[in-house]
């Protein structure tokens, strides 16, 4: 069956889709690196410089509280989006990596020699190095969730991880590189049964999955506009209130402060103590547009219609021979990586680029993951609720033919 979406009232929401490449129409299929942005998004950006272009929270003129107005709304906008259960526990960030480092910082005066940090083999390599450098700095150990052939994650050798010298566990709701969708409930629960905070790594859930953080019970979830139709530069960390107010600030400067003199400054409340400096206050703003734009299409509907690309692909890609995907557990978003047997990904993924087909080849920034496969790589094609049939039929073409001019 097919779900409610009309997709060409939908396609024409989005500019850049009605262009060329190399000649042929754009076949976009590498929305897991970074999606595409609608025009009420880009009309907010215009907007914004047009009209009422001028910092926040700091003028009494007039430009100075209509932006601060906007950049607040959208702050509530995304706290009802999450369902966090209070404002003041969103804070605005450059994207995912920078919210993550932000988490990572506060944590070095927590932890100490003897604790134990778990991350997953899964996870992208913005959520492996920030805490291995945290490891070194404190001298806790890094523990590793192992990953299974299917791509997923063996979550009774994580409950095996888990100790009283447990104090943080790191875990994607969602792989890049595979698109499988992690247990993260199970994941939550079991750690805080230990007594360790949980951050969730959402950039690649957030386009796909409404995320209620009260429901996870979550201390950490963290996404980047750029994957759900807003701008590069921003994106959110939320954190629980009592560990936002615990941990010290990321940076110092102008916004996050109380009270400065050269013998003693305090520190702003939530959210400001972790939003030091002008914001990317246009990028807030686009970001509240882009997720209203979402919910009025749906989630349940955004879901139903990806899903079907993602069977309708993946059955497509498999009659030709030689084709091996990765990532095949049974929840997974509309991502699929795969291989051609004897043939490199780069190869495969330049020749297509010529047909006008984005995708993605490379280790996808989680590098473990191709050394559990022992390979150097996939090409990932990862799809969008504005993506279609006609387009995964071209870019099937466009992989045979690449496989004839590379076999």
């Amino acid at each position: 069956m097919s779900h409610q979406i009309d997709i060409e009232k939908i396609r024409a929401d989005f500019p850049i889709l009605s262009r060329k490449v190399n000649g042929h129409p754009l076949v976009y299929f590498d929305n897991a690196a970074t999606s595409q942005t609608p025009k009420a998004v880009i009309y907010a950006i215009v907007e914004y410089y047009e009209g009422y272009n001028a910092n926040i929270h700091r003028g009494v003129h007039s430009l100075s509280q209509e932006a601060t107005d906007a950049y607040e709304e959208a702050r509530e906008t995304i706290r009802a989006h999450f369902n966090a259960e209070k404002k003041e526990e969103i804070i605005f960030t450059s994207g995912t990596t920078h919210g993550i480092n932000l988490v990572a910082n506060g944590f070095a005066s927590e932890l100490k020699v003897g604790d134990e940090v778990i991350v997953s083999a899964l996870e992208h390599h913005s959520n492996i190095v920030p805490w291995q450098m945290l490891c070194e700095k404190t001298g806790a150990t890094l523990k590793v969730i192992p990953m299974t052939e299917s791509g997923e994650l063996n979550l009774d050798a994580y409950e095996e991880l888990l100790s009283e010298h447990t104090k943080l566990v790191f875990v994607n709701h969602v792989s890049n590189a595979l698109g499988t969708v992690n247990d993260i409930e199970r994941i939550i629960t079991k750690a805080h049964q230990k007594g360790a905070a949980v951050l969730i790594d959402g950039a690649q859930a957030a386009p796909h999955i409404k995320a209620d953080v009260q429901a996870l019970d979550v201390d950490f979830y963290v996404v980047s506009g750029h994957k759900m139709c807003g701008p590069t530069g921003v994106g959110v960390l939320y954190g629980k209130e009592e560990w936002l107010t615990k941990l010290p600030p990321y940076q110092g400067g102008g916004e996050m402060i109380d009270q400065v003199t050269f013998e003693k400054t305090t520190y702003a409340g939530l959210p400001h103590k972790f939003e030091a400096g002008t914001p990317n206050i246009c990028g807030g703003i686009a970001l509240g547009k882009a997720i209203d734009y979402l919910n009025a299409i749906g989630f349940e509907t955004i879901a139903a219609y990806e899903h079907e690309l993602l069977t309708y692909a993946t059955e497509q890609l498999l009659e030709i021979e030689g084709v091996k995907i990765y990532g095949t557990s049974k929840e997974k978003t509309a991502v699929i990586s795969f291989n051609i047997e004897g043939i490199h990904p780069y190869d495969i993924g330049t020749i297509i680029d010529k047909l006008g087909i984005a995708v993605r080849t490379g280790h996808h920034c989680a590098q473990p993951i191709m050394d559990y496969y022992k390979i150097p790589g996939t090409v990932r094609a990862s799809f969008s609720f504005y993506n279609t049939k006609e387009e995964i039929d071209a870019f099937i073409q466009a992989v045979k033919r690449a496989k004839v001019m590379l076999s």
